[in-house]
């Protein structure tokens, strides 16, 4: 009886090997490295003997192995929190098609609020000699970033402001100022803020902001924090917002969720009107915001467009590794829907 495989007795999987088809090819096992190497010399009927003895074999190129024999992968890192959030959703699933698409892979490493945790994520990263890191999460301290320079590894941060690394940007100031003077042209002189307490830096680029120029227009804002930055985050802050706060007119959630749950409360718990007696402007566009229970007026973060913006940062810095930092920001647009009271008519 023939010799088994000693993949097969232990249960492990068994990948076909360079060997086998240059051994089915009759050629050498170089000439297999070769034929599969871009750029690399090699006959055109050897190649064709190669590629017809993979096919049959069903052998697949092990990148992986290459890359780290190159000190380098075709691996692309992805920090970041809250995962299962809509639009975080949206922003891996248009990253990770794109990374695909130019022949890289995408890795997940979902952390949170821990140095710890933030840390060992991207070590990980960096024992696979990822290419680069993307970091979606606003939640790794500086230390997380140093990590990364340290080691040479290309870093792409969104949505934060260090020195060091390149950004993907967001405009987060224009889009808290526009919320206070949509207020402020419809007459409201009480506005509110919900948030949480997770400091991000998005979070608190847009409470800032919106704290600041409430203040230059004269207006009076409350705040209200919930734990988290969902729906559940914003349920709890309205309660504590419509409760202690009489004559709130309008108010800006730093993200959809929030709006979410600060619409549902005020109506089911409080029989609050939206618009005719709270306005409520959000923050992400999530495709929930274009349902009919919520119909909200919020700034659109377009998933795709910053996915394509990460992409060409990250051609730019494999392509020019000593470049300096790349800065692109981009802007949220205004989606106008059905939770902010129109002007009064002189």
């Amino acid at each position: 009886m023939a010799e088994k495989d000693d993949a097969f007795d232990i249960g492990l999987p068994r990948y076909i090997s360079a060997y086998e088809v240059a051994r089915k090819a009759g050629v050498s096992r170089s000439a297999v490295s070769r034929t599969f190497t871009r750029g690399a010399s090699v006959s055109e009927a050897t190649r064709a003997k190669v590629t017809k003895a993979a096919e049959e074999l069903g052998y697949q190129v092990n990148d992986l192995a290459r890359g780290l024999l190159a000190n380098r992968s075709k691996l692309v890192g992805m920090i970041a929190a809250d995962s299962e959030t809509p639009f975080r959703t949206l922003q891996i699933s248009a990253i990770s098609r794109l990374l695909v698409a130019s022949g890289r892979v995408p890795v997940l490493i979902p952390t949170d609020k821990s140095e710890t945790a933030s840390r060992a994520s991207h070590a990980t990263l960096l024992r696979y000699r990822a290419e680069a890191t993307i970091m979606l999460s606003g939640m790794p301290s500086k230390a997380f970033v140093d990590l990364a320079q340290r080691n040479g590894q290309p870093l792409i941060a969104v949505g934060r402001s260090e020195e060091g690394p390149d950004h993907i940007r967001i405009n987060n100031i224009r889009a808290a100022e526009t919320a206070v003077r949509i207020f402020a042209a419809r007459g409201m002189r009480r506005i509110g803020l919900i948030t949480s307490r997770v400091g991000s830096p998005n979070l608190v680029e847009r409470e800032q902001a919106y704290m600041r120029h409430a203040g230059q227009m004269g207006l009076e804002v409350t705040v209200e924090r919930g734990e988290r930055t969902d729906y559940q985050g914003g349920t709890f802050a309205a309660s504590l917002l419509l409760a202690r706060s009489k004559g709130i007119e309008g108010v800006f959630c730093v993200n959809d969720l929030m709006a979410f749950g600060l619409m549902d409360y005020a109506r089911h718990m409080l029989g609050i009107s939206i618009p005719a007696d709270l306005s409520v402007i959000g923050l992400d566009d999530v495709p929930e915001a274009e349902w009919g229970a919520y119909r909200l007026t919020t700034f659109r973060q377009d998933a795709e467009q910053q996915a394509a913006e990460i992409m060409r940062v990250l051609e730019q810095r494999l392509s020019s590794p000593g470049a300096p930092p790349i800065i692109a920001e981009l802007e949220l647009p205004l989606v106008v829907r059905d939770t902010v009271r129109p002007i009064e008519s002189a």
